[in-house]
């Protein structure tokens, strides 16, 4: 009899479990859907009625308040794309050789120091990062390339860069792990050296997991909001080179709700804009997912 109710206690506390972890990610899934048609219902009537999506993804003018207003979003569309694809310069050589490094020729305590330090790195937060754009990188930048201003693009990718590198570490780091052991002890066997190993048979064959790493890299500088609006001066024009400043669409929505009237035209759009953002990073992680996905069936 003990022995039954032994059982059944046991089968409750894994119903229990669960029940609470299918609950746990179903959740998951309504937040994001909700915050989704959050956003689309704040701005989904000015969008169908009132809103050109040909004005806004290729018009040169952002200029909600004026009369008449504008809403073209290609200056906030182009400056997050430099920002970004600067940050990503930066990054992905880093986060690499710091993934390769810590992946396959540190040993021991140091590795295990060398991923706390980068876990560490990825918690400084963003309005840390942000006051070092603005504090530290502007002046060197002024400085060093003697341009008048130090908030610009390259101020804003490098901090991006440095902020989206330990995510790109870690995940790098997973898909070099995930080569498997055998692979290396045949290349070792053969004769090649520890470099020729990670160079020839590790890095081909993490290729989709390390694309995944640079995909969601990027889905995190695009999503960066208050450290680059700190650190890009925030002009509201399209930049023409890493030395001028721009304007970002998360820091240009993070600047502008706040004044903006609630159900406004100006306060709509914001919304749109932060559609298109949610659509952007929502697809990047899609990609990134694919990849990976693909990856293992095969």
């Amino acid at each position: 009899m003990e022995t039954l109710d032994r059982r059944d206690g046991a089968w409750w506390r894994d119903f229990t479990a669960r029940g609470v972890v299918s609950v746990g990610g179903v959740s998951a899934i309504l937040f994001i859907g909700a915050i989704f048609l959050f956003i689309a219902s704040q701005g989904a009537e000015f969008a169908l009625n009132r809103l050109s999506l040909t004005e806004l993804l290729f018009g040169d003018s952002w200029e909600p308040t004026a009369k008449p207003p504008s809403y073209g979003a290609m200056p906030l569309i182009a400056g997050t794309a430099w920002i970004t694809v600067v940050a990503m310069v930066i990054a992905v050589p880093l986060a690499f050789c710091a993934a390769v490094y810590v992946g396959e020729f540190a040993q021991g305590r140091q590795r295990e120091w060398l991923k706390i330090l980068i876990e560490l790195l990825a918690a400084i937060p963003s309005v840390v990062w942000g006051v070092i754009g603005l504090a530290v990188i502007a002046p060197w930048i002024k400085q060093t390339f003697d341009v008048q201003v130090g908030l610009n693009v390259l101020n804003a990718g490098l901090i991006l860069g440095l902020m989206a590198a330990p995510i790109i570490t870690t995940i790098a780091e997973d898909a070099l792990k995930a080569v498997p052991d055998g692979y290396r002890e045949a290349a070792e066997a053969l004769g090649a050296t520890r470099w020729q190993v990670v160079w020839r048979v590790v890095l081909p064959h993490a290729r989709p997991g390390l694309s995944a790493a640079v995909l969601l890299g990027i889905g995190r500088a695009f999503g960066e909001t208050i450290a680059v609006l700190m650190a890009s001066g925030h002009r509201l024009m399209a930049p023409e080179s890493v030395f001028d400043s721009a304007a970002t669409l998360t820091a240009t929505i993070a600047a502008e709700l706040g004044e903006a009237a609630v159900g406004s035209d100006h306060y709509q759009v914001l919304f749109v804009l932060g559609l298109l953002l949610f659509l952007i990073t929502f697809t990047i992680n899609l990609v990134a997912d694919w990849i990976v996905r693909g990856r293992r069936k095969a």
